[in-house]
């Protein structure tokens, strides 16, 4: 006995006992458990009415009717199981209408057990499959619905075969719009440019278009970081039959990432790494308070975001956001560019000047460079943050003015203090709380995110055609040092869109330094590559291998020899042979 005959419920319908004793005693040695008779219409619309079936076998000739009246019953009550029809006198008239009123077959009397149980076979056997599909079917589109990713089908002639809900919502579309059987060109937005690109892509390979990531305005006009992937549509032949298109949404500006728990984008940033989730998390809760913060990391990490974030985080955001260049402003200027000056102060002075203090009152004023003031300003902006007044150049009476100050430095102030260079007083002044920003090569993570961002940048910029990055140029981005961090690969992603030939950037669009200088990170601190493990220092390549050790240790030759993981010696022997010019200048 099978599934399908313990679990079938079968109805049999005909007016002659015989008959209907005959079928239900057949069904039953067969294994068919649940087998219901009806000799009339009324019966038969009497069990319909209680019971559900899976498969009706029925009379065509019925006693107050026929079974043809049974048929058209069942269809308009919505029972779509298998209709099997039994006749004695087959004709071409009956035959058609069973079928327009949708029978499954039609089988002529006199009917045998082989008969009967070969039918009732087909019939259940097609009845479970249809329910099924159904279920299946019901599934997927529930799966369709409710999944996060914007899935869209397309045919060989690129029309819009299917949609979810989240790539309506997405791509913009009004509720009324009807997609079936519109062009795939005819989506609007970046979004939809990019869906038809891929699109179009897959249509000429037959080959998947693997995930690459965009930058695009989604339909609530905010920036989003979209993964995208296409691939071929086959059936089960394995014959062409169009174009699946998936879009993941990897980034929710100022939110966090779907599933991850991670900010991708905070003020500017644009970075999901875990490293600087602390950061997020720092700013958001020191921009609240009101106290003196001092932002430390390498050039190029994003100190004067930090400075922005800051500002938009707390209660001054409504008031300016004064930034001032320290190191790029002459010593004996400085001052004056502060705290402003009194006309005729000294030469040149022909008005009274409000210096960048007074242009911040009630916002932010961010220090950029601290660490290069003299210690005559260093005293001055100690007695400024102590006493939250201050003298203008040129007059006696002092000004108060109620700012936050934050600094912002990549020089190592504890050092400079315990050398002398900096007074301890104000390190503790503008250090109350420190942020660190970790550098590029702590949160490669970000890396991919990042390129991303730039790539959306610069193609605009340059209004190119490219819609990703190869395999291989990403895999040398992320094992790459960044010395210049974050504004050093804006740079790299900068040029690459200028020298790049085709739809993708490759390895030949990215600097030789950062190809030479890329490989497995190992250790820490400075000593956490080794570039060619020594045995590839040779050649043209190897000039180049060694100049970008000696660039990364500013010309220390032990410690260039440790990252290139040769001898000092074989290090010396390999400048004399190549006559690599050492001095710092000429590197």
């Amino acid at each position: 006995m099978t599934i399908e005959n313990s679990d079938a419920r079968i109805l049999i319908i005909d007016d002659e006992e015989s008959i209907r004793m005959t079928f239900q005693m057949f069904l039953a040695r067969e294994g068919y458990e649940t087998v219901v008779t009806a000799a009339t219409i009324a019966e038969a619309e009497s069990v319909l009415g209680r019971y559900s079936f899976d498969l009706i076998i029925s009379d065509i000739v019925l006693e107050g009717g026929s079974g043809t009246d049974i048929l058209r019953k069942v269809r308009q009550a919505g029972i779509n199981c298998p209709v099997v029809m039994v006749t004695g006198f087959p004709n071409l008239e009956s035959a058609a209408e069973a079928v327009r009123l949708g029978a499954f077959d039609y089988i002529p009397k006199p009917v045998n057990k082989d008969v009967l149980l070969r039918f009732t076979r087909q019939a259940l056997r097609h009845w479970f499959l249809e329910k099924e599909n159904a279920r299946y079917r019901r599934y997927l589109e529930a799966v369709f619905r409710s999944v996060r990713d914007a899935i869209i089908a397309v045919d060989r002639d690129l029309r819009i075969v299917q949609l979810n809900e989240t790539a309506w919502g997405w791509l913009g579309l009004a509720e009324d719009e009807t997609m079936a059987g519109r062009k795939l060109k005819s989506l609007a937005g970046e979004l939809g440019r990019v869906f038809f690109h891929d699109a179009q892509q897959v249509l000429q390979s037959r080959r998947e278009v693997r995930e690459h990531r965009v930058e695009c305005d989604s339909a609530g006009g905010e920036q989003s970081i979209f993964s995208l992937n296409a691939s071929p549509l086959q059936d089960d032949a394995g014959l062409f039959q169009g174009v699946v298109l998936v879009a993941r949404d990897i980034s929710v500006t100022g939110r966090m990432d779907q599933g991850s728990g991670r900010r991708s984008r905070f003020h500017g940033y644009v970075d999901s790494s875990l490293a600087m989730q602390g950061v997020y998390n720092l700013i958001e809760n020191v921009g609240k308070v009101d106290t003196s913060v001092l932002i430390v990391g390498e050039s190029g990490t994003g100190k004067e975001l930090a400075a922005q974030a800051l500002h938009a985080e707390s209660g001054r955001c409504d008031f300016p956001l004064v930034k001032v260049d320290c190191a790029a402003i002459p010593e004996e200027l400085l001052e004056s560019e502060l705290f402003g000056h009194k006309k005729g102060a000294f030469t040149g002075a022909d008005r009274d000047r409000a210096g960048r203090v007074m242009q911040a009152a009630g916002g932010t004023l961010f220090l950029d460079e601290i660490g290069d003031i003299s210690s005559r300003m260093q005293l001055r902006l100690l007695r400024f943050l102590q006493e939250r007044t201050f003298y203008p150049v040129g007059r006696d009476m002092p000004v108060q003015i109620d700012v936050r100050v934050v600094a912002a430095t990549n020089a190592d102030l504890a050092q400079k203090v315990k050398e002398g260079g900096f007074r301890q007083d104000l390190y503790y002044r503008l250090r109350v709380v420190e942020i660190k920003l970790p550098p590029l090569r702590q949160r490669r993570e970000g890396i991919p995110l990042l390129v991303s961002h730039f790539l959306v940048r610069f193609r605009e910029k340059f209004d190119r055609e490219i819609n990703g990055i190869s395999d291989q140029a990403m895999a040398v981005l992320k094992n790459y040092s960044w010395p210049g961090n974050v504004r050093e690969l804006q740079h790299v992603i900068e040029r690459a869109c200028v020298l790049c030939q085709g739809t993708t950037l490759a390895l030949e669009d990215l600097p030789k330094d950062v190809q030479v200088g890329s490989s497995p990170m190992v250790g820490s601190g400075d000593d956490f590559f080794d570039l060619q493990h020594g045995a590839g220092v040779t050649g043209l390549e190897g000039v180049e291998l060694i100049v970008h050790a000696l660039r990364r240790t500013g010309g220390n030759k032990a410690r260039a020899a440790r990252l290139l993981g040769i001898n000092r010696s074989t290090l010396y022997r390999r400048i004399a042979l190549y006559g690599i010019n050492i001095e710092q200048d000429n590197l």
